[in-house]
């Protein structure tokens, strides 16, 4: 509201009436303009800065694609390693291995929303690990090799079937199909691991001896500095490998993971 002026010493003066304003009544307010409909807008929000980005920074936006699936542990740049086992195509893994890695893959399996099938015949090392993974549901079932039924895999189920079926296992009922994945365990190589490695979408090899290793580069042509190292890689270090691309991946259990299986280890 406009208030009278003194100057010291003088006559009150009274402002000039603003623009829009009677004169004589610098007490009433003006009256607002009328505004402007805006059919179908509603009111007219607040004003702020548009969200652009110049053309040499829209490489900071990217998302990652590709990258969903069961971390199974960290590579050499600690950046974590990620095992897309869930697929719209059929996709085999041949892992020659230990069996708490196996264990560790299908445990993480399951936290990710699969069902997870272990074809097996030592079911009792994977019988308390079954009974903490399934919690109420069929999460991880168990099986006598050769007597897996089918499981009827879908993009909202999706299967993982782990075959633990030793040195020699036999040809699976149940084989890898769209959104199910199937694992082979081999503790060693056998007279049948270079027929399914060279079947497998992806290999998996842990620290076996120096004349494995030979037997694994050539079947997966691998460079001389890896044949070498996969006869002195630590327990939990998998090469995983497929004939474009290799990388060396350290498997670190949480906490609950090592209460149910221990410490990452080679031998069973």
């Amino acid at each position: 509201m406009a208030m009278p002026t003194s100057v010291p010493g003088g006559a009150s003066h009274a402002p000039a009436p603003a623009p829009g304003q009677l004169p004589g009544r610098p007490d009433e307010p003006p009256a607002p303009a009328p505004r402007r409909p805006r059919r179908g807008f509603g009111l007219i929000g607040p004003r702020r800065q548009r969200h652009e980005l110049p053309p040499e920074q829209y490489d900071a936006m990217a998302l990652p694609i590709g990258d969903d699936g069961v971390m199974i542990g960290v590579g050499a740049r600690d950046q974590p390693a990620v095992l897309g086992l869930h697929r719209p195509s059929p996709f085999n893994v041949v892992l020659v291995g230990g069996l708490w890695t196996a264990q560790v893959i299908g445990l993480r399996a399951v936290a990710t929303g699969a069902r997870v099938t272990v074809e097996t015949g030592r079911q009792q090392m994977w019988a308390s690990l079954a009974q903490a993974a399934n919690g109420g549901h069929q999460s991880m079932t168990l099986h006598d090799v050769g007597r897996v039924p089918p499981q009827g895999p879908s993009i909202g189920s999706p299967v993982l079937v782990i075959r633990d079926a030793g040195m020699r296992p036999p040809r699976g009922r149940v084989t890898s199909a769209p959104w199910q994945s199937v694992l082979t365990l081999l503790p060693y190589l056998s007279p049948v691991a270079p027929r399914l490695m060279e079947n497998a979408d992806l290999v998996g090899v842990q620290r076996v001896s120096p004349e494995e290793a030979t037997q694994v580069g050539r079947i997966m042509g691998l460079p001389p500095a890896e044949v070498e190292s996969l006869s002195t890689l630590p327990d939990g270090v998998t090469l995983w490998c497929d004939r474009q691309s290799r990388l060396y991946v350290a498997t670190h259990p949480t906490d609950i993971e090592s209460g149910l299986l221990g410490g990452a280890r080679r031998m069973d």
